[in-house]
């Protein structure tokens, strides 16, 4: 049986959500860089779900497949869930197959990237460039005309239609 890499990511993620992916807000590189929309622990804990809080602030994940904005088709903007900054268009989202919402360029000025050597890889880490909150990763085998696939946390987002 010949699996895809985007499968076997999408497992991947599922054994790492049983598992043990999260690194504390403490160790995270994000939380040492300043940002202009900041919280403390506490005002992060009360804005966003039990979930949400997982992924944007302690680099979580959510299970594949289980985001309803993959599922979004209508033209729009996908946000931070966090501090509500417009981080993609929905003329970028793609199908990409690995069970996360999938976007192949975002907005200007909208996301940082940083490196990541957790789960025994080095990935580029994508965060939200106004709050710092985890987003997802970005890879090299998405579609023209970049060639990118921003592979991001469906609760990380929120779809404004347009």
């Amino acid at each position: 049986m010949h699996v895809h890499r985007r499968q076997f990511m999408g497992v991947l993620g599922t054994g790492v959500v049983l598992g043990t992916i999260g690194c504390s807000s403490e160790k995270s590189e994000a939380a040492a860089q300043r940002f202009e929309f900041t919280l403390t622990d506490a005002e992060w804990r009360k804005r966003l779900t039990p979930a949400q809080y997982r992924i944007l602030r302690q680099e979580g994940t959510e299970r594949p497949w289980s985001s309803p904005l993959n599922k979004e088709k209508r033209a729009g903007i996908f946000a931070c869930a966090g501090c509500g900054l417009p981080l993609y268009a929905s003329k970028t989202k793609f199908e990409s197959g690995t069970g996360w919402p999938s976007f192949w360029a975002p907005l200007d000025n909208a996301v940082r990237t940083k490196r990541d050597v957790s789960l025994g890889m080095i990935r580029n880490e994508v965060i939200c460039r106004r709050c710092g909150g985890h987003l997802g990763h970005v890879f090299d085998d998405g579609p023209p005309p970049t060639g990118k696939r921003h592979c991001i946390n469906g609760l990380a987002l929120t779809f404004r239609p347009a």
